[in-house]
C-alpha cells in the first residue's frame, strides 16, 4: 500500500517536472518579449561585437532569470504538493506576478533609466504616482489589462502544456534549445571577458541594461550615456569626459513672459574673500549662507552664472557666440569684468535689468531696492568644487535647505525677480531658489561630472574613477556609488545635448 502510494507520488512529482520545463520555455517567450523594451530604451552598440553580444546576453541572461525563477518556486512546490490542479493554478499566479514585476522594472527603465531597487523607492514611487494622477482611468485600466493579459496567458499556457504532454515529450525542440541558450550564456559572458580586457564600451557600457545583470561601474555608465572619449582612453589610456562634439539645443518655441516685471539685479563677483568682506561691511542688509558650492575653475563658474548651464555646454555656446536666452526676451544682461562673454553685451540695454560684476573692487548697486547677490571666487584648489559663502540681499535665500550653484543664482533673478518662469525650465538647469524642492544637483567642470544629494557630492573624473566627499567639510565619504541617481544627474546635465 504505502509502496503503491509512493510510486502514484514519484509518478505525478514527474509528470509536473516535465509539465514544468515546458511551462518555462513559453515563460522564457514571455519574458524576451518584455525585455525587449530594455534593449530599444538606450543607444543600440555600433558595432557588430557590441550587437552580437546584445542579442545573446538577451536571449541567454533572460531565459536565465525565468528558468531561476522556475527552480526557486515552482519546482519545489511540485515536488512538495504534487497536485496537477493547484499547482498549475499556483504556478499560472507566480508567473504573472514575476513577468508583471518584470513589466514594471521595464516601464522604470525606460522612464528613470535604471531598475527596480530600494535606493531609489522615492523616485520610483514619484513615477508612478504621477502616471497614476495625471489620467487615473487610463493607467489603472492599462495596468489592469496588462496584468489580466499575463494572467490568461498563462491559464493558457499551463492547460494546454499539461493536457498535451505526451505529445511536447516526443519533441526534439526542447534540448536543441536548451544547448543552444546554454552555448549563448557561455559565449555572452566570454565576450564581456574579452571587453573588459580591451576596453570595449560598446560592450561594457551594457552591464547593467537588463535587470539582474553586471553591476554598472562609474566607467560603464558614463560609455553608456556618451560622455567618454573612448578613442583617446584606446590610444593613451587618458579618458576625458566626452564634450566636443556636444551641440546646444533649446526647444522652441520658446514661451514668452508677457507678464514681465521691471527689477533689477545686481550680481557681484570679488576675485578675494577680502574684497567680499569689505563691501559687505559696507550695505546695510546682507543675509549670509555657507552653502554655496562653485567650481573651483573661475570660467565655469562665471560660465554657469551667466547661462544657467553647466560648463558643459561652454565649448558650443561660445564657438557660436549663442546669447543668454532672456537677452531676445526684454530680459537683458549686462556684464563686466568677464572678458570671454564679452560678446553678450552686444545686446544689453543701458539700463539692464541684471547687471553681473566682477573684478571692482569697491563696486555699488544701483538702487536701494535692487537685489543683490555677492560672492567671491574660490581660491587655487585641488579639488573641482568647493563650497563658500554667498551673501544677498533676499533673506529667504539665506534659509535655502541645501546646497547652492552658481546656476541658481540666474535662475532665481530671472524666474522670480523678472518673472519668467518659463524661460528658466526651457533653457536652464539652475533651479529657482523660491521654488527648489529637492537637495539634488548636477554640475561639470575640468571634464569632471559633479552630482550632489544632501551633503553628498560625487565626482566621476576623466578616468572613469569616483569618489563622494562631504560638501560642508570637504572629507572623502567611503560610499559605493549610487547608480539611480547618478544616471539620474547625467540625464539631466544631457537634457540639451543635440
Amino acid at each position: 500500500m504505502n509502496l503503491s502510494q509512493h510510486n502514484q507520488f514519484s509518478s505525478k512529482a514527474s509528470q509536473l517536472l516535465s509539465w514544468g520545463h515546458w511551462f518555462t520555455f513559453a515563460n522564457i517567450g514571455l519574458a524576451l518579449f518584455i525585455s525587449l523594451s530594455f534593449l530599444f530604451a538606450d543607444s543600440p552598440p555600433t558595432s557588430f561585437m557590441g550587437i552580437t553580444y546584445m542579442l545573446v546576453t538577451w536571449l541567454s541572461h533572460t531565459s536565465f532569470i525565468a528558468f531561476l525563477a522556475f527552480v526557486l518556486t515552482i519546482f519545489p512546490l511540485s515536488l512538495v504538493f504534487p497536485y496537477p490542479r493547484h499547482i498549475r493554478g499556483m504556478a499560472a499566479v507566480i508567473a504573472t506576478l514575476g513577468a508583471s514585476l518584470l513589466t514594471l522594472d521595464a516601464y522604470v527603465y525606460v522612464n528613470l533609466g535604471y531598475h527596480l531597487n530600494s535606493s531609489a523607492l522615492p523616485e520610483i514611487i514619484s513615477l508612478l504616482w504621477h502616471r497614476l494622477t495625471s489620467s487615473p482611468t487610463l493607467t489603472t485600466l492599462l495596468a489592469g489589462g496588462i496584468v489580466l493579459l499575463i494572467l490568461g496567458f498563462q491559464l493558457v499556457v499551463s492547460n494546454f502544456t499539461w493536457h498535451h504532454l505526451a505529445r511536447l515529450k516526443q519533441l526534439k525542440f526542447a534540448r536543441f534549445a536548451s544547448s543552444f541558450l546554454v552555448l549563448c550564456f557561455a559565449l555572452s559572458h566570454s565576450i564581456h571577458i574579452w571587453a573588459d580586457a580591451n576596453l570595449n564600451f560598446d560592450i561594457t557600457k551594457q552591464d547593467n541594461v537588463l535587470p539582474l545583470s553586471y553591476p554598472t561601474t562609474a566607467k560603464s555608465l558614463l560609455a553608456k550615456n556618451d560622455l567618454l572619449d573612448i578613442e583617446s582612453y584606446k590610444q593613451a589610456h587618458d579618458v576625458r569626459i566626452n564634450n566636443q562634439n556636444i551641440n546646444y539645443q533649446i526647444p522652441a518655441p520658446l514661451q514668452k513672459c508677457e507678464d514681465y516685471t521691471q527689477q533689477q539685479v545686481d550680481i557681484f563677483v570679488f576675485d578675494t574673500p577680502e574684497q567680499l568682506n569689505n563691501f559687505v561691511a559696507k550695505q546695510d542688509k546682507l543675509y549670509k549662507t555657507e552653502q554655496f558650492l562653485q567650481p573651483t575653475h573661475h570660467g565655469d563658474s562665471l560660465f554657469s552664472l551667466v547661462y544657467g548651464l553647466p560648463s558643459f555646454y561652454k565649448m558650443a555656446i561660445l564657438s557660436e557666440q549663442t546669447l543668454p536666452a532672456w537677452q531676445s526676451q526684454r530680459r537683458s544682461v549686462e556684464l563686466s569684468g568677464i572678458e570671454k562673454l564679452d560678446f553678450i553685451n552686444d545686446r544689453a540695454h543701458s539700463n539692464s535689468a541684471i547687471k553681473i560684476i566682477k573684478g571692482q573692487s569697491n563696486p555699488t548697486p544701483r538702487s536701494e531696492d535692487t537685489h543683490i547677490f555677492a560672492f567671491s571666487l574660490a581660491n587655487n584648489s585641488a579639488d573641482v568644487v568647493t563650497s563658500s559663502v554667498l551673501y544677498s540681499s533676499d533673506k529667504r535665500i539665506s534659509k535655502v535647505d541645501g546646497l547652492i550653484q552658481p546656476s541658481d543664482l540666474i535662475a532665481t533673478s530671472v524666474g522670480q525677480y523678472l518673472n519668467c518662469k518659463s524661460v528658466v525650465s526651457q533653457t536652464m538647469l539652475g533651479e529657482n531658489l523660491y521654488k527648489k524642492k529637492n537637495d539634488t544637483g548636477v554640475n561639470y567642470s575640468q571634464g569632471v561630472v559633479i552630482a550632489y544629494k544632501k551633503d553628498r557630492i560625487t565626482l566621476i573624473d576623466s578616468d572613469g574613477n569616483y569618489k563622494n566627499i562631504s560638501a560642508a567639510e570637504g572629507f572623502s565619504i567611503e560610499q559605493s556609488l549610487d547608480i539611480p541617481f547618478l544616471v539620474q544627474s547625467i540625464k539631466k546635465l544631457k537634457t540639451y545635448t543635440q
